[in-house]
């Protein structure tokens, strides 16, 4: 088994998509430019998240395609540096055109995140984690 990984997911829309996360500052991966897909590197670790046209992602897989406004397959989920990072973000996926379906907030006493979606209707969580608040088991 190789070391790589990468997730790939549906577009409807390849040039909306890259709009959206060029505004949120996500680097894209020159490396596999196609005018069939979209590719960003996520994270410090530089996940590959490669974004297809529905007609091309189909062709890739052996059922329907997810229809994102009705449900959801996986969720992204991004870690924050702080509390100001998520409030940050948050903003800047309002002002590229997401939907932010859960506002800043705190969970559990020791997490600070939002939930947002693309333009496709991927939803991702930016959180921040104060590990010392942590409960403790």
């Amino acid at each position: 088994m190789t070391n790589e990984f990468w997730l790939s997911v549906a577009s409807k829309n390849l040039p909306k998509a890259k709009e959206f996360y060029s505004k949120l500052g996500f680097e894209i991966n020159g490396k596999h430019a196609s005018p069939h897909m979209l590719s960003l590197f996520v994270g410090n670790k530089n996940v590959v998240l490669n974004l297809f046209s529905e007609n091309i992602f189909q062709g890739f897989i052996a059922n329907g395609v997810t229809e994102t406004k009705d449900s959801n397959e996986i969720i992204f989920s991004l870690g924050a540096n702080s509390r100001e990072e998520v409030d940050d973000m948050a903003k800047k996926v309002i002002a590229a055109g997401g939907n932010l379906y859960s506002k800043p907030g705190e969970k559990d006493g020791w997490m600070y995140g939002c939930g947002f979606a693309d333009p496709d209707g991927h939803r991702w969580a930016f959180v921040f984690m104060d590990m010392s608040k942590l409960p403790k088991a």
